[in-house]
């Protein structure tokens, strides 16, 4: 077992969140979404992957973060979660990054909201503080 792990991140505002590499199939620019009527507001829509129709998460709003202002360049995130495949729309993308396994520290006490159950841990990076997310707990409506 290798004494690292790699991580997709992306922020939401100023906030910087990862992903393991391992369950990111691929990031795409802003997709044409399908509303659904009724839908929770975290459900964007739906968009089409060729030909395959996936969930879109807008992870502002999921997370309660400031979804007022609407940000150009948008990028959706493809995601293997045990239920299957979504997309979770972030504002950017940065970079992979490669942390020690041991250096995952457990949640801030600041950490508030429903935040604290989606986010598994949080690295401390030489400029930021990086957010582990729990991507199947993202899809959990019993979490509010």
């Amino acid at each position: 077992m290798s004494d690292s792990i790699q991580y997709c991140t992306f922020f939401l505002g100023e906030f910087l969140f990862g992903l393991e590499v391992g369950q990111v199939r691929e990031v795409l620019r802003a997709q044409r979404i399908t509303r659904v009527p009724l839908a929770p507001a975290m459900f964007s829509g739906l968009i089409n992957l060729r030909g395959q129709i996936i969930t879109a998460v807008d992870l502002r709003q999921r997370l309660q973060l400031n979804t007022a202002r609407s940000v150009p360049g948008s990028v959706n995130v493809i995601v293997q979660v045990n239920k299957g495949t979504v997309s979770f729309l972030v504002d950017g993308m940065s970079e992979v990054v490669d942390v020690e396994r041991r250096a995952l520290e457990p949640l801030p006490e600041t950490l508030r909201g429903v935040a604290r159950q989606l986010v598994k841990g949080v690295h401390k990076l030489p400029k930021q503080l990086l957010l582990i997310l729990f991507p199947e707990r993202v899809l959990d409506l019993q979490i509010v």
